[in-house]
């Protein structure tokens, strides 16, 4: 029996009939339609099932003219639309027709029902897409018997792998077990799963694979189920890289089973765009390069962009008959051959050794191992010296690319408590690509970054194909930087940010040296809330240490008179977004006290802002010592129209204004900077007026100003220093703006402020 099902939503009173070659579908005359039904559970789905006449299959052509289709004699049709007043008309004009091929052993049966999924009303696929409605047993799926020299492969995969999409899901994979059992009396057991990926299928391995004993194992997964198409942008590399970890884990499982891998090629996706092709032509390079047989079907499928070529796929997701037909025929059936598995397999089970081997040594002690298996490598130097590995040190990389295969990417010593030993970079051609130096009297193991990227062992919270954060536990964040550059990992990089949430609120902390700038994370409700530095080619791990609340967090607020402690700050790289008077000059103090006890309301607003030509500066009346130096760009035209120019200062200074209040609400203590000259009244002024502002939280104003102190003796909360910071100077002299951030740093930490207690403002 056949079904045929199609998707069309309808209006009150239509229906869906069908039309066809046969006289059971009215023999093409529009008005002998047979009609589909529906219902309230599966509209807009509209079916008929019907038992095709025997002797209907007499009658219909061949279309091919090819005796060897499996897909003739066929039956050709198209859905019509019957409206209330029982007139029809054809889902579509095109001379294209539906079509299924006729299966004689299953037309009457009573055991199963073919349904055919036509998909959307009016979109005619080039191939049609059945399957039965529940399993039966029949020569076509049994499984076939081993001969004496066969061997039994087990295919483990997604939708593709079983076939989804291809005629009674007879997909690559069936197609070439039947393959593998007439040429070498294989058996092909096919154990894929709907939806699969490289974490589940890890997940299931144990309970699926192993008891089979299989002697190949088909691993045949896609970029597409890890949701490369549809994720965020910035979550592409991670998508990447947690397929080829899993992989790569699934090959060394196949492995351990004492099964030979091999690896299904990837395949386009309809919704991929160019970076989505790059990555997937990325991945695709890498898994060339692993030393594991695969399935290279790539080239034949991808129409040169990562998308199907035409006609070659049912929907974005999966290839159609034709598709599976391709993917089938590009298989190299050798790659199964007995005698050459064999001659593979003893290979391997020679390189299977858990003893290393010895790569490299010379005669003063500095000697490189390396375990196959493991894929490893362990440096030792007992020498007297410090050594370079470099990418022109000729005898040692031959004797890398020699010796031993090691799939490229990212090492990392696994033994370097301190984290300050580089990562190694192995490049295509199995070589060392950067320099490393080697301390005296180390002993390192080296060990390939994606097992740190691997769904068992830790979840990928960014990564961006050179920065990867990931949380090993709940309570462990590893921070992996592969690049040749210092990555700042901070609250104003959104992303990261937003993706620490993932990790529980608290401080993290690097345990092998506490101390160390830099090495502190706190992490909010919102995400990330401090600073982070991950230096080029290295990796370290902060733990859990306690919650936020158990730290005295104290943000650094800036209340001018000029841009010198926002410039001092940057230098330390204590700077997170600006505040209102970091890019401000506000010479009278008196006038910073108004502007802060009022919420800097009026600051930006135009009715008080003027711009002096001559100065090139905007001038603010309310406030007559506020001005503007950087807020009038190269496109404005202020003498005629500072309309653009006052709505780029309202969206700044108001978000300013914001952070400056939010930090003032939520630091657990403030210590304001202020430079310049002023006078003991105005101090006394402000400290009054910022006491109830700060409404009882612990507060301290650092005064530098080029004055004597004793005119600010015996102010509570007050901090004088006579010196001078001039930003003019800093501009001019690197030196001098370097010698001024080592004296503020200076301060600062005499006041037990750091990387580690500061609060650093969200954007």
């Amino acid at each position: 029996m056949y079904r045929f099902q199609v998707k069309a939503p309808t209006q009150n009173g239509e229906m869906i009939g069908i039309v066809g070659s046969i006289p059971q579908l009215g023999s093409w005359d529009l008005q002998k339609y047979l009609p589909l039904r529906t219902s309230g559970a599966s509209y807009p789905i509209w079916w008929v099932d019907f038992d095709i006449d025997p002797s209907s299959i007499s009658n219909i052509a061949s279309n091919s003219g090819s005796s060897e289709s499996e897909l003739d004699p066929r039956i050709e049709y198209k859905y019509v639309q019957v409206a209330a007043n029982g007139k029809a008309k054809w889902e579509t004009e095109s001379a294209v027709n539906r079509w299924v091929p006729i299966e004689p052993e299953y037309i009457n049966s009573k055991d199963s029902t073919i349904i055919v999924d036509d998909g959307a009303f009016g979109y005619i696929h080039a191939f049609p897409y059945g399957y039965f409605d529940k399993a039966i047993a029949s020569p076509t799926n049994q499984s076939s018997q081993i001969t004496a020299n066969g061997l039994k492969v087990l295919v483990l995969g997604s939708s593709v792998a079983m076939g989804c999409s291809s005629w009674l899901l007879k997909g690559w994979a069936s197609q070439l077990g039947k393959a593998l059992q007439e040429k070498y009396g294989h058996q092909l057991v096919n154990k894929s799963q709907l939806g699969a990926n490289v974490t589940s299928t890890i997940e299931r391995f144990a309970s699926v694979v192993a008891p089979e004993k299989p002697d190949i194992v088909i691993i045949s997964l896609s970029l597409g189920n890890e949701g490369l198409a549809h994720c965020r942008p910035h979550d592409r590399r991670a998508v990447q890289r947690r397929f080829e970890s899993g992989l790569l884990q699934l090959i060394k499982m196949t492995q351990d089973l004492g099964a030979s891998p091999v690896l299904g090629g990837l395949y386009p996706h309809s919704d991929y765009t160019p970076e989505h092709n790059w990555l997937l032509r990325d991945t695709h390079s890498r898994m060339l390069n692993w030393g594991v047989p695969i399935l290279d079907w790539l080239d034949v499928l991808d129409n040169g962009y990562g998308r199907w070529k035409y006609q070659t796929s049912l929907d974005v997701a999966h290839p159609n008959t034709a598709g599976h037909r391709l993917m089938f025929e590009a298989i190299d059936l050798k790659i199964f051959q007995t005698d050459r598995l064999s001659s593979e397999w003893q290979s391997f089970l020679q390189s299977k050794s858990s003893e290393e081997i010895s790569i490299y040594e010379d005669k003063y002690g500095f000697k490189i191992l390396a375990n196959p298996e493991a894929q490893t490598l362990r440096i030792i130097n007992k020498s007297e010296y410090e050594y370079n590995i470099t990418p022109t040190w000729k005898e040692l990389q031959e004797a890398l690319k020699r010796k031993i295969s090691l799939p490229l990417g990212s090492y990392i010593a696994k033994n370097d408590d301190l984290g300050v030993l580089p990562l190694l970079t192995i490049g295509f051609n199995g070589s060392i690509d950067n320099t490393i130096k080697i301390p005296i009297g180390v002993d390192l193991q080296y060990c390939s970054a994606l097992k740190f990227f691997s769904p068992q062992v830790s979840d990928i919270i960014y990564y961006d194909g050179h920065l990867g954060i990931l949380k090993e536990s709940e309570n462990t964040i590893r921070i992996i930087n592969e690049s040749d550059e210092d990555y700042n990992i901070h609250p104003m990089w959104k992303e990261v940010r937003a993706a620490l949430v993932a990790m529980p609120a608290g401080v993290y902390h690097d345990p092998t040296d506490p101390e160390a700038p830099f090495r502190t994370m706190m992490i909010g409700e919102k995400g990330l809330e401090s600073r982070v530095k991950a230096p080029a080619k290295s990796t370290m791990l902060l733990n859990y240490k306690c919650k936020l609340s158990e730290v005295n967090r104290i943000a650094i607020l800036p209340l001018g008179d000029r841009c010198a402690a926002r410039m001092l700050l940057y230098k330390m790289e204590y700077d997170g977004p600006a505040f209102p008077f970091d890019l401000a000059r506000s010479t009278n103090l008196g006038d910073v006290t108004d502007m802060v006890v009022n919420d800097f309301q009026d600051m930006w607003n135009p009715a008080y802002l003027h711009y002096n030509q001559a100065e090139n500066r905007i001038y603010h009346s309310k406030w007559s010592g506020l001005s503007f130096g950087h807020e009038i760009e190269d496109t404005d035209d202020p003498n005629h129209d500072m309309q653009p120019i006052h709505d780029r200062m309202r969206v700044r200074y108001s978000a300013r204004a914001k952070r400056f209040l939010y930090t003032l609400n939520h630091a657990d203590e403030i210590l304001f900077v202020r430079t310049g000259i002023t006078n003991r009244d105005y101090v006394l002024d402000l400290m009054k007026k910022l006491q109830i502002k700060c409404a009882g939280k612990p507060f301290r104003v650092l005064l530098i100003s080029q004055q004597n102190s004793q005119e600010f003796t015996d102010i509570p909360h007050l901090i004088h220093y006579d010196l001078h910071f001039s930003p003019d100077w800093m501009y001019d002299s690197q030196d001098y703006w370097m010698e001024c951030t080592k004296t503020m740093k200076g301060i600062l930490e005499s006041l037990g402020i750091s990387s580690q207690n500061l609060f650093w403002c969200p954007p």
